[in-house]
């Protein structure tokens, strides 16, 4: 095992250097610059003073010469300040993480704990009424557009009702009751949970079926077991490994925030974070935020790959490193 993780860390770091070189070069090749930011916030700003201002903040060097100074800081654990916040960027990152880690990770936990069993469920009885019924359903979660959805449930509980708040966060509104709090979460994630349940469902259900076509399903069943037997000492286990795949791929995005939510609902996470350091050429920002997205996708795969161990015993790391 001691050499399937060293495998996997060098894999990272070269993963995560590729990264960081793009990104710093998709960003350079944006149009205009932090100082023609400056400029066209203030027109007093000079020719001279925006020459002087360039040469400060090392702009009027090749791009591959910036990334390699920028590399050799981040190397040395300094990651730089970020212009727009005049803060050390990680300074900047955890309060949105924790946001988002709060408002995705309860999102993705209700999503599987419903979206698995479910899927479970419908591959049972397939082509069944339960499953038609069932897929009915899970097809209209993902069919219906976030920010729509997000619109929705703000007009009808906040306008309509008007029992939960439209957006914003508890901190925000200098709310430190737990439960006055939790109010302020629950729109957003139920927008969250609802997108994602059809998804994970989907391919629990996929799986589910395919498993129960194997052999050794039919030997269980001969040995006389019964069928909650079957499914949960048998099928399940077998069933989620394709699944795990899935939910791997999604534990960067959980991480990395949901644009188009956090807008809506004025949720300072990960997502407007990301987007607002992209509009504003904040390199230092953007860069280290869509890097940390990065290493966190690569851990959800690592992460997979473990799960993988334990659900197939046959799996070992010497064959999932080859």
């Amino acid at each position: 095992m001691s050499r399937f993780v060293f495998n996997r860390a060098l894999q990272s770091a070269l993963v995560l250097l590729v990264m960081s070189f793009v990104i710093y070069g998709l960003m350079g090749l944006m149009p205009g610059d932090p100082i023609d930011l400056m400029i066209t916030s203030d027109p007093k700003i000079t020719t001279e003073d925006a020459a002087r201002l360039r040469a400060l903040y090392g702009l009027d060097i090749p791009i591959t010469e910036r990334y390699w100074h920028w590399l050799m800081g981040a190397l040395s654990g300094d990651f730089g300040y970020s212009r727009m916040f005049a803060q050390p960027v990680f300074q900047i990152i955890w309060p949105a993480l924790g946001n988002t880690a709060i408002l995705l990770g309860l999102s993705f936990v209700l999503a599987l704990v419903i979206a698995l069993p479910l899927g479970a469920l419908a591959a049972t009885r397939p082509y069944s009424k339960l499953d038609y019924s069932i897929n009915l359903v899970l097809f209209a979660g993902i069919s219906v557009p976030p920010f729509w959805l997000a619109l929705l449930l703000i007009t009808l509980f906040s306008v309509v009702f008007g029992i939960l708040p439209a957006g914003g966060t508890a901190q925000a509104a200098g709310v430190n009751d737990f439960w006055e709090s939790a109010k302020y979460l629950i729109l957003p994630i139920a927008s969250l949970t609802v997108a994602s349940i059809g998804g994970h469902a989907r391919y629990m259900r996929a799986s589910m079926i395919e498993t129960l076509r194997h052999c050794f399903i039919r030997t269980a069943r001969a040995k006389g077991l019964s069928p909650w037997q079957v499914i949960t000492g048998h099928a399940l286990r077998n069933a989620l490994i394709p699944v795990v795949t899935v939910i791997a791929l999604d534990f960067g995005f959980l991480f990395s925030g949901a644009l188009v939510t956090e807008t809506i609902f004025a949720y300072p996470g990960m997502g407007k974070l990301i987007f607002d350091a992209i509009m504003g050429n904040d390199y230092n920002l953007a860069l280290i935020t869509l890097l940390f997205a990065t290493a966190l996708t690569l851990l959800g795969n690592f992460m997979a790959d473990l799960a993988y161990n334990t659900l197939d015993p046959r799996l070992s790391f010497k064959d999932m490193d080859a």
